[in-house]
This record gives structure tokens, C-alpha cells and sequence, in this order.
């Protein structure tokens, strides 16, 4: 089994998508939306993912243009 049908799937209309990505947008609220259930531990996840230097452009993107 390859490291992505690990993940799993959902459907996306009607075609199943295999997961990816890191799960950030699961720190949100139900269904993506919304405020996380625990904000300081939502906090503290993303300040380990920093920490550790897992980072990609699109996080850049966003800290940039968060930060200008």
C-alpha cells in the first residue's frame, strides 16, 4: 500500500480522492470551518510544524501575507 492510499479517501462530488497533505485544515472546526476546538492546542501544533521546518511555499504565502 503506498504511503497515500494510507490516507484514505473522501468524496470530492462524486469521485473518491485519495488524502493529502499534512491534516492542518483539520485544526479548524467541524468540516474545515469554524474555530478549532482547542485554539492553544491548535497553537501549539502549528509552532511544532515551524519549529520542526516542515513548511512549503503555501505556508509561506500565507505568513507573508499575514505579516506585511
Amino acid at each position: 500500500m503506498t504511503d497515500a492510499a494510507r490516507a484514505g479517501t473522501f468524496q470530492l462530488g462524486d469521485r473518491p480522492v485519495t488524502r493529502m497533505g499534512y491534516g492542518a485544515m483539520q485544526l479548524a472546526g467541524p468540516h474545515v470551518f469554524g474555530l478549532p476546538k482547542d485554539h492553544d492546542q491548535a497553537i501549539v501544533v502549528l509552532r511544532a510544524v515551524v519549529e520542526s521546518g516542515i513548511t512549503h511555499q503555501h505556508e509561506r504565502l500565507l505568513w507573508a501575507a499575514r505579516h506585511q
